[in-house]
């Protein structure tokens, strides 16, 4: 356990000391400074709840004469509880934030690293543009392209281009810039000596040292004037350009890279001066070696994105905002591959991946599971203690723009407690890396340990795709609950952007008013898995024991997103070919080495659909749908048919319904005429013999 100092900041919340089992102090930033450097002492970890001044005890900890057993770890209960209307009933969540604080810290991830020499493009007119190359040549190594000409300095102090760019990808350290250049003369070459602009009786040539082609007679005393230098050339042909740079600005109106997220080290601060001068601060500070963590694992043998030359599911390259993730065929093996430096961590390729195969890591859902079932067991616990029967709600939230938001919300409930309603009593806030990387395994466990909801706050500032697919895998849990006879239990609450206070106090109003839903079941006591499926397979089998109403046999239908759901089979189209048993990556359809028949597990089908593309006679489709945890784990035989004896030898080679389908397709071929057509109702080797010995 760790040493924990709670302060009620100057008298402003009211806590219970006695109830919450620790000290309370008034002015732990001020006079009571003396009971955290004494703190400091000790050989426990220290956990203060007050994130305002964790800038100050962070710095007292680094003044300390004893180093610290344990990184200091700080919790917010004054936006989020002891500022809020609900303040006086807030002890079971603060005291359920402190438990939280008492939990280990994630596993380490493998890092991405990033290396930078400081060579900067920037990319703009060249008013714009070489304004800033001049400020920031002599710390960094600049270049300039020119999308729009502009006077040239004399002084070649920094390489100039012009052009318009045709290609602009990769990231920190690592950019590769494609250009065309698109008049006569190259100001990479030119020496802006002025003996073209002397010269041009068209007046053509100004300081830009870029010909205006409108204004050009085409007299060329340009050219032999820059004769020596060959810096003018009407007849180039090779006009394409490239180069890799550390650090891209982009000046530009329309930027290159317009994703949400941009890669590390791509900026766009567009036409504003003062986003321009905070562009060029952060540049300045990015030379050097730098790197991040490694947000997601993959593991491509359990994939579902392509086999045989066939798609099946790409719903994380889809929902990529970053264009991280790209598509892999090798030998009609369908994987994907994600490049990490290009990945920024939103984990939404978690969330909609069907098989699990893209694992969010950072942290991973089974460390989340942990923090979430100590969480509701406390606030349960403390709930009982003060005589109540309450289920916690749970807020999901972004780390960054939903703690700012959460706390402006706290902040402005506190100032003015009449038009601005604070998180009520019951809602336990948790924040996460990205809310895009949270899914449906992750929102039934919370029901499954005893939240009587789960709510997703999303800030305004996510990817559209994000949202979308926030929303569609909301829809498809409440449906899941919805089979099972619960109502809707998981949300979303939208803002315009952080500072968007008047979307989530309208929101805590009414969940305030509405007042807390109680938890659906029993708490579970398994622990969520790392494997999306196994977590999924497990809440489900607790939440069909607590069913308020039974699934019926052959299950409910789910929404065309579900990765529950079984096949459809014409059996009578179907010759048993068995390419789509060939198809299947995760093995849910499978053949019979003694007869010929096609059974299926439906516990193994992700609804990828590359058995249906794959089949050559069309007779299959997905049937999303939920069935019972029994029925899923049962093979099933989809078809079957009598085997085939070879008319010569007697072997089985086929099916009678692939044999009538050859006859019916090939009986008019010239080769299987008359006599010969036989031939079809042999194996192969005694196909060959008979057409042998015919010859004969």
């Amino acid at each position: 356990m760790s040493q924990k100092l709670v302060c009620n900041c100057n008298g402003t919340m009211p806590l219970d000391a006695k109830a919450l089992g620790v000290p309370v102090h008034t002015s732990l930033c001020r006079q009571e400074v003396g009971s955290v450097i004494k703190a400091f002492e000790s050989s426990d970890s220290l956990v203060i709840a007050c994130t305002q001044e964790s800038a100050l005890f962070d710095e007292l900890a680094g003044q300390s004469e004893k180093a610290l057993v344990a990184p200091l770890r700080f919790i917010n209960i004054r936006e989020v509880a002891g500022w809020t209307q609900e303040a006086k009933e807030s002890g079971p969540k603060i005291a359920a934030l402190l438990a939280l604080a008492d939990m280990p810290e994630a596993d380490p991830v493998p890092v991405v690293n990033y290396a930078s020499e400081g060579r900067l493009l920037i990319v703009g007119s060249g008013a714009q543009a070489l304004p800033w190359a001049e400020k920031l040549s002599t710390p960094l190594d600049v270049s300039v392209l020119c999308t729009e000409p502009s006077a040239l300095p004399i002084a070649r102090n920094f390489p100039i281009y012009s052009g318009k760019v045709t290609k602009l990808d990769g990231y920190l350290g690592n950019f590769s810039v494609d250009w065309d250049l698109q008049n006569p003369i190259d100001p990479e070459m030119c020496t802006r000596c002025g003996a073209c602009v002397e010269v041009c009786p068209s007046g053509a040539i100004d300081e830009s040292f870029q010909i205006d082609l409108d204004k050009c007679k085409s007299h060329r005393e340009c050219v032999t004037a820059c004769a020596g230098i060959g810096a003018i050339n009407f007849d180039r042909v090779e006009l394409k350009r490239s180069s890799e740079f550390d650090l891209v600005m982009d000046l530009r109106t329309d930027p290159q890279m317009r994703m949400s997220q941009t890669p590390q080290g791509y900026f766009s601060p567009g036409q504003d001066p003062f986003e321009q001068a905070l562009v060029a601060s952060q540049l300045l500070g990015m030379v050097g070696e730098f790197e991040k963590p490694k947000y997601f694992a993959y593991n491509e043998k359990v994939c579902a994105h392509g086999r045989n030359g066939k798609m099946g599911c790409s719903a994380c390259i889809d929902v990529c905002s970053t264009a991280a993730i790209t598509s892999l065929f090798k030998n009609g093996q369908g994987t994907v591959e994600v490049n990490p430096n290009l990945c920024m961590g939103c984990g939404a390729c978690s969330t909609v991946c069907p098989s699990g195969a893209m694992r969010y890591n950072y942290p991973s859902v089974s460390h989340q599971g942990k923090e979430l079932k100590t969480l509701a067991q406390v606030f349960v616990a403390e709930s009982a203690k003060r005589k109540q029967s309450v289920a916690p709600s749970l807020l999901l939230h972004t780390l960054t723009s939903g703690t700012q938001a959460l706390d402006l919300l706290g902040r402005s409930a506190h100032l003015k407690p009449k038009q601005v309603h604070g998180l009520p009593a019951y809602v336990l806030p948790y924040g996460i890396e990205h809310i895009a990387s949270t899914g449906l395994d992750l929102w039934l466990g919370a029901l499954s340990y005893g939240f009587g909801e789960v709510t997703l706050l999303l800030t305004g500032d996510e990817d559209p795709s994000y949202r979308a697919a926030l929303q569609t895998q909301s829809e498809l849990a409440n449906a899941i609950l919805k089979a099972y006879g619960f109502d809707s239990r998981i949300s979303l609450i939208q803002m315009s952007s952080p500072q968007d206070v008047d979307s989530v106090s309208q929101a805590m109003g009414a969940l305030g008013q509405r007042g807390a839903l109680s938890a659906i079941c029993t708490p579970a006591s398994f622990g969520l898995s790392t494997q999306k499926r196994e977590t999924v397979e497990a809440v489900l089998e607790h939440l069909e024991k607590q069913a308020k109403t039974p699934l019926p046999v052959g299950g409910l239908a789910l929404p065309t997103s579900s990765f529950l759901g079984g096949l459809t089979i014409n059996k009578e189209a179907c010759t048993l070919c068995m390419s789509c048993v060939g198809s299947c990556p995760e093995g849910a359809l499978l053949d019979n080495q003694d007869e010929p028949k096609l059974s299926f597990i439906e516990k193994q089908c992700v609804q990828c659909g590359i058995c249906v593309t794959t089949c050559p006679e069309q007779v299959l489709a997905l049937a999303p749908r939920l069935q019972t945890v029994e029925e899923r784990k049962q093979r099933v035989d989809l078809n079957e048919t009598k085997p085939f004896h070879c008319i010569s030898c007697g072997k089985v080679f086929g099916t009678s319904k692939m044999v009538d389908l050859m006859l019916t397709k090939l009986s008019t071929h010239g080769a299987f005429a008359g006599a010969a057509v036989d031939r079809l109702k042999m194996c192969g080797e005694c196909r060959v013999v008979d057409m042998v010995n015919k010859e004969l």
